[in-house]
């Protein structure tokens, strides 16, 4: 019947979810991106996180992230901090080169104050060595 079309039509409309909203995509699940000890540059094993975050953002210009940069525990608090700011820079940075604009990106570093690990080893370490990229709004 049309009524049954309406409603198969709606409910289809209504499943299409944006990438950043769907825990599904790639957009949701790789929004890390790790880092070596004491380094901020981006690791070629890294850099597909941020090509396909940097272009969704591009082809989603009313969209604004949040670059949040983060450092292990070892180090003191101003080092942490600073080592963090420049780690959600250089990923903001190599976004903005696969076309999102400064406008979409907000850089900010949390140091070591967010741990993904509360570990007190290597392998700790490692995830708290990170930038989270947060979608801001809907």
């Amino acid at each position: 019947t049309k009524l049954d079309n309406v409603s198969d039509a709606k409910s289809s409309v209504a499943s299409v979810v944006a990438d950043h909203m769907n825990p599904n995509s790639a957009i949701s699940k790789e929004r890390s991106v790790y880092f070596g000890f004491d380094q901020f540059d981006i690791k070629a094993d890294q850099a597909a996180v941020v090509e396909r975050q940097g272009k969704y953002l591009a082809v989603n210009g009313a969209l604004k992230v949040r670059v949040e940069g983060n450092a292990d525990e070892r180090g003191g608090r101003e080092y942490n901090l600073a080592l963090g700011q420049k780690r959600a820079e250089a990923v903001a940075r190599s976004m903005k080169l696969f076309g999102s604009k400064d406008a979409q990106i907000e850089a900010v570093s949390f140091g070591s104050e967010k741990p993904k690990a509360i570990g007190h080893d290597e392998a700790s370490w490692a995830q708290n060595r990170r930038v989270d990229i947060t979608y801001q709004g809907k």
